[in-house]
């Protein structure tokens, strides 16, 4: 095999030693990583209102004839699933690439909230089991209408409500999460959420896909692109139940 060629014995040993990890851990049950990442496609992943719009093509196409197969994406930094920083509503808050990776990395609870519910305020916040969380992730409306897999803008999505958002972070919750790309109300006179989480260096991680998410605790991996100096970046994250 074409592989085999490029595999030293070292990388070889490795490499067999990783898959022999991995089939330990599905026969010993360890649960497996479930990717909460949103895919990025122009004709099917939302934008905000007013946002820049996404384009992704090639340069060079191997399936045109071109030696080698080459792309360009553009794109807003808050497309698809993405990392607010403090910097998004705060003069001098940090940029996304100076979030500490202790608040992406580590355990967090999925809350879910009813589809009828679209502002999930201190009342609806305080009928979930929810203090006690480092990280908190809201699954709602969105996920149960697959709204971000849906290219149409939806304005009535759930979002957090300020005095949510003022329990959030007066709990200490190091992160916060929900299910489409914004979690502030869309027409808000104020971004009030935002400034009260950002405010206090929490980042919010706006536009997951927790469609294999349900509610219950899980260890969370979110990370953005390391891009310096700006108010957000698109993320990868990933869950794992606990």
């Amino acid at each position: 095999m074409l592989a085999e060629r490029f595999l030293t014995p070292r990388v070889a040993v490795f490499a067999l030693a990783v898959v022999a990890c991995q089939v330990y851990a599905e026969q010993a049950g360890t649960p497996a990583w479930i990717d909460a990442t949103a895919t990025l496609d122009s004709a099917t992943t939302p934008v905000y209102e007013g946002d820049a719009p996404m384009r992704f093509a090639f340069l060079k196409d191997m399936r045109r004839g071109d030696p080698l197969t080459l792309s360009v994406f553009s794109l807003g930094a808050h497309s698809g699933t993405h990392v607010d920083a403090p910097m998004h509503f705060l003069v001098d808050g940090a940029p996304v690439d100076r979030i500490a990776l202790d608040a992406l990395i580590g355990p967090a609870r999925v809350i879910q909230i009813a589809d009828s519910v679209q502002a999930i305020d201190a009342v609806e916040l305080n009928r979930h089991q929810w203090r006690g969380a480092e990280r908190l992730l809201f699954r709602t409306r969105s996920t149960a209408r697959r709204w971000m897999s849906s290219a149409v803008f939806h304005r009535d999505f759930a979002y957090i409500a300020p005095d949510a958002a003022q329990l959030l972070v007066d709990a200490g919750v190091k992160l916060v999460g929900i299910d489409y790309i914004s979690a502030e109300q869309f027409g808000a006179p104020a971004p009030r959420t935002h400034r009260i989480i950002l405010g206090r260096g929490t980042p919010i991680v706006e536009g997951l896909d927790l469609s294999d998410a349900p509610g219950g605790d899980y260890d969370l991996i979110v990370l953005p692109m390391k891009v310096r100096g700006h108010e957000g970046a698109p993320a990868r994250a990933i869950l794992r139940r606990r």
